[in-house]
């Protein structure tokens, strides 16, 4: 007999990547949180409550939700926004530590450390720069987060993953992790297992995604030392290199990390399979004028540039492919994708009708996102093209989070 549903808190919810990647495994979102700081409109808790409903779905500042009224959860889920983690200071009649004030790292924390049912996995995603920010001491960040849940009794493993290493149409590259509180059978199981092992074969990412087994580089393992403000001011100070690498193991205030290769022979999806190409409205192809300025600013440079104070300069930086390889998975999507106005970074395709621009559905398959998924009345292809910047690709989730789903589920039913 299957276990029931397992519920789930989506923080960050964006317009609901997590929840779609989830949701194809037996999982249930109980309560989700969207709250953007700099807009008066919350237009992605907009769309994300007009897929899946106003109920127990939150537009207020995380920061400021009282932790008792977060439903009692087993997985918490989000892709927080990277933002420097270090703690400020310890406060004096304060049970811990309390990072900056804003950082969103911070309220994941809160829940954790004030939850008496505390939720016993976490899947959560940045950008694959938390392992070496900030620059003058690389890998502290995300030092103090593997801590911090160190002390609130999780276990750790992570991976920068590559969409288009397996398959999926984008290039882009996100580091995932999954905690396991000490009271679970997948926390018994790391402690138990080889810590190689588990991050070439035996863990629940390499499961889902798998590496070639021999590892690249060097396997180090290291522990993590002092409380959270003595990592903010003393960890890997003069270093140049983040001792994280792309994979690695976090277990009772250890490291054990290594560079792994991805290892994926399945079928590929490039750019151009994802394309519209026939319905593509006329206001997405790119206007005679402005053709030499996208060329320019796709193009390779060396020039003598000014600065405002007068100051002359040598600039210079390569070509980029021009228009968009249709044979390859594409380039990451960024949030300035949107919008008529010539850019070095955002996607131009050629079609039988001329070169433009991609289209919010095109986008939105690029991080397999159903067609129309952020089409909303108010929202504009700009906005729409904003949240596919911001986005997870969903396959990534769906794929971590079905084999997850087996191991909780084997593990209830042992």
């Amino acid at each position: 007999m299957k276990q029931e549903s397992i519920k789930v808190v989506e923080l960050f919810a964006g317009v609901g990547g997590f929840r779609l990647g989830l949701e194809k495994s037996n999982y249930k979102v109980v309560w989700s949180n969207q709250w953007e700081p700099s807009t008066k409109a919350q237009h992605a808790s907009m769309v994300y409550e007009a897929r899946f409903g106003k109920e127990n779905h939150s537009s207020q500042d995380i920061a400021t939700v009282p932790t008792q009224e977060i439903p009692d959860h087993d997985l918490l889920v989000g892709g927080f926004p990277c933002q420097d983690y270090s703690v400020a200071t310890t406060l004096t009649n304060s049970k811990g530590l309390k990072g900056r004030k804003g950082v969103l790292w911070w309220s994941i924390h809160k829940i954790l450390e004030e939850k008496k049912n505390k939720p016993k996995y976490l899947f959560l995603e940045n950008v694959d720069r938390l392992l070496k920010s900030p620059a003058k001491q690389r890998g502290r960040d995300f030092a103090i987060m593997l801590q911090s849940l160190n002390q609130l009794g999780y276990a750790v493993e992570w991976r920068v993953i590559n969409a288009a290493d397996y398959g999926m149409p984008q290039r882009r590259r996100r580091v995932f992790f999954l905690a396991y509180h000490q009271s679970t059978a997948l926390w018994q199981r790391m402690h138990q297992t080889d810590k190689l092992g588990w991050m070439q074969k035996d863990g629940i990412i390499a499961e889902a995604f798998p590496v070639k087994e021999k590892a690249f580089g060097d396997f180090s393992e290291f522990s993590i030392e002092g409380n959270l403000v003595e990592i903010t001011n003393n960890f890997n100070k003069h270093g140049n290199k983040s001792p994280f690498e792309n994979t690695g193991v976090s277990i009772d205030g250890k490291i054990y990390t290594s560079q792994t290769e991805s290892d994926y022979h399945g079928n590929k999806t490039v750019l151009g399979d994802i394309l519209q190409n026939g319905e593509v409205t006329e206001d997405f192809f790119i206007d005679e004028k402005d053709k030499t300025k996208w060329a320019y600013l796709k193009g390779a440079k060396k020039e003598k540039r000014v600065t405002k104070e007068g100051y002359e300069y040598n600039y210079s930086e390569g070509g980029m492919v021009y228009p968009d390889a249709l044979d390859k998975a594409s380039r990451t999507i960024i949030t300035g994708e949107g919008g008529k106005s010539p850019s070095r970074f955002k996607h131009v395709v050629s079609s039988k009708r001329g070169l433009r621009r991609l289209t919010p559905i095109e986008l939105e398959r690029l991080n397999m996102f159903p067609d129309n998924h952020t089409k909303l009345e108010g929202i504009s292809d700009t906005k729409r093209a904003f949240f596919m910047g911001n986005a997870l690709v969903v396959g990534i989730v769906e794929k971590i989070g079905k084999v997850l789903y087996e191991h909780i589920n084997a593990s209830v039913h042992v």
